[in-house]
């Protein structure tokens, strides 16, 4: 099935989670622009309707936490920030007798490289954020809750803050809610860059005011999160979800997408392709499709390489990405991860030695320094693979390289050593032909392209 009758299909069936005709982008984003994202235009789309149902304000008789967890559950809607945990599942560990505060979590620290649809999301649509927001602390008994956005997108942090401000003069946040007995206050607070305060942990301890370095797991957020009191942390996308949901069900979300994989996602398409940028498809669509939306790939050229879930995602070959479905099962059936999203396509043109070389420095720089095997093994690794692109290097260091990110991989307290190593390993594995050749001829074997 190409593009257009991958369009043509969803259109037909009516799901709203689809396209927009001009720029194939999501219909989250669907018809906006800089000037419709406020609270009188997110209304006229539809918007609180979901919220206004679970609190009986629809004629209906409303809907009881439970039945709200339940229904995201039924979804199958994974968490859309990387690691694609059950949403539905994680909601369910939140002890909503806890007599004391807790509280709500949004992860939108989006420094994930290739990764730029959180930023997207609450630009032009920030209130499907707040609202699924709202819904989530209903189900969790949740009565305070934070946004945590990114150091590097302010302007999404003021027209973040600016819905806020609608939203509590319309009465759909703080004491009250509706005229209900729900009560939620939600801030936005604004972090410095630091990629690593995208490990929820790390998060929790910037919010506090402290360096953002991650905690020891266990315990839990969900036990022992911000301030020490129980806490949910979920991502942008999973938050923006969550009113579809609620409005068309959990059964009727499950369908867009494919059994453990439900709804739709929005994919960071970039690097080669003729139209990079945000794409909302179906979980569960094949490869091809989403390159086809994309315009394919850039100058006629060959495809040569993805990496399907954002810079720390293990890099596929062309023969292997080509027969994967966008889903989280199936890229890890081919030995990668869908991540957050980011979908970086490669074509012949590109040197892997020097996309590596680049990718080692990244997360080099951004280690906290925290974990010895991080803080050392990163150098160590960005340090072997420049020198193996400025043409000093040895035959001796693919091996090496595969050995000091082995010893990185899963001895480190949070995911980023993992991030870092994983890349590396990939790269030798797909693509060791090239960095033998970088050693022995001491250039790239890829042919220029002008």
């Amino acid at each position: 099935m190409n593009a257009h009758q991958l369009l043509a299909q969803f259109r037909a069936t009516g799901v709203q989670t689809c396209f927009h005709d001009r720029h194939l982008s999501p219909q989250i984003l669907s018809g906006l622009d800089g000037n419709n994202w406020r609270l009188k235009d997110y209304e006229a789309r539809g918007g609180y309707q979901a919220l206004r149902r679970i609190l009986g304000q629809d004629g209906s008789e409303g809907l009881t936490p439970d039945q709200v967890i339940a229904m995201v559950k039924e979804s199958a809607l994974r968490g859309r920030g990387g690691a694609g945990f059950p949403t539905g599942l994680k909601w369910s560990f939140m002890p909503r007798q806890f007599p004391g505060q807790k509280y709500l979590v949004c992860n939108s620290d989006e420094g994930e490289p290739g990764t730029c649809k959180d930023r997207d999301i609450m630009q032009f649509n920030p209130h499907i954020v707040i609202e699924g927001m709202i819904i989530a602390a209903y189900a969790m008994g949740i009565t305070v809750g934070y946004n945590y956005i990114h150091g590097e997108i302010f302007q999404t942090y003021e027209r973040f803050e600016g819905a806020l401000r609608e939203a509590r003069a319309a009465g759909l946040l703080g004491d009250r809610i509706l005229g209900s007995n729900l009560n939620f206050q939600l801030h936005a607070a604004h972090g410095f860059g630091a990629y690593i305060c995208g490990e929820e942990t790390a998060l929790l301890e910037s919010l506090e005011g402290k360096k953002g370095q991650p905690r020891f797991k266990p315990p839990f957020p969900a036990s022992f999160g911000l301030y020490g009191k129980p806490t949910t942390v979920n991502n942008t996308e999973t938050f923006a979800a969550v009113p579809w949901i609620i409005r068309n069900g959990g059964q009727a979300y499950l369908q867009c997408g494919k059994p453990n994989n439900g709804g739709t996602k929005i994919y960071s398409v970039s690097g080669d392709v003729e139209r990079p940028g945000n794409y909302e498809i179906p979980m569960g669509t094949p490869f091809p499709v989403l390159l086809e939306l994309a315009g394919g790939v850039r100058a006629g050229r060959e495809l040569k390489a993805v990496i399907p879930g954002g810079s720390s995602a293990p890099v596929l070959p062309a023969s292997l990405m080509m027969d994967c479905t966008m889903d989280y099962d199936s890229i890890a059936k081919a030995g990668s991860m869908l991540g957050s999203g980011a979908v970086i396509v490669m074509d012949n043109s590109r040197c892997m030695v020097k996309s590596l070389q680049r990718l080692s420095y990244f997360y080099m720089h951004e280690s906290c320094g925290q974990c010895t095997p991080c803080r050392e093994g990163t150098g160590w690794l960005s340090r072997v693979v420049d020198r193996i692109e400025t043409g000093q290097g040895r035959q001796s260091d693919m091996d090496l390289l595969d050995n000091v990110a082995e010893n990185i991989q899963g001895r480190t307290i949070c995911a980023l050593g993992d991030a870092a190593a994983m890349p590396v390993r990939a790269m030798i594995k797909h693509f060791r032909p090239e960095f033998e050749y970088h050693v022995a001829h001491k250039t790239c074997m890829v042919p220029a392209y002008v």
